[in-house]
């Protein structure tokens, strides 16, 4: 945005030194006048003792010392004015510099104010602290989009592959080729879907309400009913009624994706149970299931979008988009809450998410 040079604060704050010189000096030439000058008479007045000067006398003698005085008082308000608001501002100055660096690009700058703590030194780690911020984020959006951009590629391009393969190849079974493009089809839309859920629990445009964890464990455990039976394994809900404020829907979602993602990797000779309870101001909800021993670095990477382990993700046809534990770790944190995931002593997964309770 343009707009019409105007004066420099250091500029400006000079003349505020200036000025508060000018209006002292003012204030005790008043003083002076006030109590002290008024009082003598206006005529010489004579005596025993000799000549006493009147008031015109005092006026002559003490106005051009005063006008003198005046007069470098304020070039000394200007001159000490100019260096002081200077290096009051410097610090200043180091933020400007610091914000231009991070405006054109380089958001690793950092300002690092040293000296004793005051406001400049508190605006300094504050913006320090909100340049490491929108650092963090933008790598890990820049990561994220990386990998989405990737896996959308790779159902058009098995898509294509297909394909490709039923026109060099005339007697191709069709309907098993419309089957396969049907899933890679339905693979494509649930992770634009996941993607776009993801950008709006990002932007936090949702509707609160209260919200009972447990009714919502009951509803997932229901809707996953098919896929448990499909691979033989039990779903367990338990616990007590617990609510939270927020959107029924992306809540929802959390307890549908993380029993998903147990019910997909885990152990189906052990039960995935579900226990919802409060803890303190905390409403929990904890999801574990059985499995092989993990170790506690290939479970802190599980959360990141397209990550399983330390490795990309290769998926089944059962298996979803590789978002799941993405999506909860935002939803949570939108909510005020967070996922933590944590390996158990017997192997397997606790997923526990806290929510504020109400």
């Amino acid at each position: 945005m343009s707009r019409p040079r105007g004066l420099s604060a250091r500029v400006k704050l000079t003349l505020s030194y200036v000025a508060l010189v000018l209006v002292a000096g003012g204030l005790i030439l008043t003083v002076v006048w006030l109590f002290l000058l008024r009082y003598v008479p206006d005529e010489p007045l004579f005596s025993d003792t000799g000549f006493a000067p009147s008031q015109r006398d005092l006026v002559r003698a003490f106005l051009p010392a005063a006008g003198a005085a005046m007069l470098a008082l304020l070039g000394l308000g200007a001159v000490g004015g100019w260096f002081l608001a200077g290096r009051m501002l410097s610090p200043l100055q180091a933020l400007t510099a610091a914000t231009r660096r991070a405006d054109s690009g380089d958001l690793s700058t950092r300002v690092r104010m040293t000296g004793r703590n005051d406001e400049f030194r508190e605006l300094a780690d504050a913006f320090d602290g909100m340049l490491h911020r929108i650092e963090s984020q933008v790598d890990e959006q820049r990561r994220f989009a990386a990998n989405a951009s990737h896996e959308l590629r790779t159902p058009l391009a098995i898509a294509r592959t297909l394909l490709d393969v039923a026109r060099s190849d005339p007697d191709r079974d069709v309907t098993a080729l419309l089957d396969r493009l049907v899933a890679v089809n339905d693979r494509g839309v649930d992770l634009v879907e996941a993607l776009l859920l993801l950008g709006r629990v990002d932007r936090g445009g949702f509707p609160r309400e209260p919200v009972d964890l447990s009714l919502l464990a009951e509803e997932a455990v229901e809707t996953l009913v098919p896929l448990a039976e499909a691979r033989g394994a039990d779903l367990v809900v338990h616990g007590d009624a617990v609510s939270t404020v927020g959107s029924p829907s992306l809540l929802g979602q959390v307890v549908l994706n993380l029993l998903q993602n147990a019910v997909i990797h885990g152990n189906a000779a052990e039960p995935v149970t579900v226990t919802t309870h409060r803890d303190l101001d905390s409403a929990v909800l904890i999801v574990e299931n059985g499995g092989e021993r993990m170790d506690a670095a290939v479970v802190a990477t599980l959360a990141e979008p397209f990550q399983r382990g330390t490795t990309r993700i290769r998926r089944s046809d059962q298996e979803r988009n590789g978002l799941g534990l993405a999506i909860v770790t935002a939803i949570a944190e939108a909510h005020g809450g967070s996922l933590t995931l944590a390996p158990r002593a017997a192997g397997g997964l606790r997923a526990t998410v806290r929510l504020p309770a109400i």
